[in-house]
């Protein structure tokens, strides 16, 4: 199912918030057109890469999309991307001091334009997910108990949180323009998205209100029974007990029922209660870590089926590459191969799940687009190829 069929879009941006949005747009179906420089883009080379050296992170995230490559510094190139954003109708970007993007001056040329700007910060500074995250306290309550310092991680969650909400807004422009026949312009920047999450979440409504700040949980899940554990043969996983029937599923499964009772008694507190399990969540695991240390992961998971216990074995990005997945599907890349990649998450059961759309080469759809968009013949082509506005 293609929702967003007959939705045309321009992105003009780099690295995962914008592209993200982008990939989320062309996944419901959308005609989104990627605009680069020539040579690409900051992010066009950027790691992960195949072993030929193509970027494995770029192919990703456009996966599905257009690709547009011209001199953006000429006024000529300028000129043919102003085109395309205000025939179309509809831009996404991140562009910083590009002032022949300003949202006023396209704005001019299309009153009803729907445009969202990806920002690192709300007044318009540089941020990245990793500064946003140092900067919103997430690394300080990350990492082991013992340990004194930040910790960062690796997931850019921040990055791919904005890029949804920025797909949301240019949906909701879309949506706001049909119903109104306006247009709007949206700002939405990479720091307010990491603050707003954290203060959702209650985190910064729990450190003002106690005055402290939380302290580093290692692999404990704060405010419930959650942890690791390592099984006979090496294996790690994770058990998480948040519901009441998912904890007595763990102790009936490992039988330590009356054990876990006894350490609920000496506290004085009900282990039926989802908080008291995390105040006793070292002596829980004193008592659990023995019944998996006896255990290979098999007998585990044999111990386990048929059970509401929750859990699961840590996989390696490569053990996850080889099972594969209902979600991944193997990609003919241009340029790179065949690349394990994925579908959109959203299903719609009523439909096949779409193939997999490869991501372009760099500039591959450059002279259609112009053909196709503006109207330009093979003469006007050819000259942009001499001026070197296009190659």
């Amino acid at each position: 199912m293609k929702p967003l069929l007959g939705q045309r879009i321009v992105e003009v941006a780099t690295y995962v918030a914008a592209p993200s949005g982008g990939l989320a747009l062309a996944r419901l179906g959308a005609d989104v057109i990627r605009i680069d420089p020539l040579g690409g883009a900051s992010d066009h080379h950027r790691w992960p890469l195949a072993p030929g050296g193509g970027s494995l992170y770029w192919t990703g995230l456009n996966k599905g999309k257009r690709s547009v490559a011209l001199d953006l510094r000429s006024p000529r190139g300028q000129e043919l991307v102003t085109a395309l954003v205000t025939g179309r109708g509809t831009l996404l970007d991140n562009t910083v001091g590009w002032g022949w993007l300003a949202d006023e001056r396209l704005r001019e040329l299309r009153p009803d334009l729907v445009h969202v700007r990806v920002q690192g910060r709300a007044d318009g500074g540089p941020a990245l997910d990793y500064t946003v995250n140092a900067a919103v306290g997430v690394p300080d309550l990350t990492g082991p108990a013992e340990f004194s310092g930040p910790v960062n991680h690796q997931l850019p969650a921040w990055d791919l949180l904005t890029g949804s909400q920025a797909a949301t807004a240019v949906l909701a422009g879309l949506l706001h323009r049909a119903s109104t026949g306006e247009g709007s312009y949206a700002e939405i920047a990479l720091s307010d998205v990491a603050l707003g999450a954290v203060a959702d979440l209650g985190w910064l409504g729990e450190a003002r209100l106690s005055g402290q700040d939380r302290p580093k949980q290692g692999n404990h899940i704060y405010g419930s029974f959650g942890t690791s554990f390592r099984t006979a043969d090496g294996v790690h996983v994770i058990v998480v007990a948040m519901t009441r029937r998912q904890w007595r599923a763990l102790q009936e499964a490992t039988g330590t029922t009356e054990a876990l009772s006894r350490v609920g008694e000496r506290a004085g507190l009900d282990l039926d209660v989802e908080e008291n399990r995390y105040l006793l969540r070292n002596e829980l695991v004193a008592v659990l870590a023995p019944w998996f240390a006896e255990r290979d992961v098999d007998a585990v998971t044999g111990a386990f089926a048929d059970t509401s216990v929750l859990w699961q074995r840590y996989r390696s990005l490569t053990e996850v590459a080889a099972d594969g997945g209902h979600l991944l599907e193997e990609v003919h890349q241009p340029g790179i191969g065949p690349v394990v990649t994925a579908r959109g998450a959203v299903r719609w059961p009523a439909d096949p799940p779409d193939s997999v759309a490869p991501a372009p080469v760099l500039g591959a759809d450059t002279e259609a687009v112009l053909s196709e968009e503006l109207g330009l013949g093979q003469a006007e082509i050819a000259k942009l190829v001499d001026e070197g506005v296009i190659r």
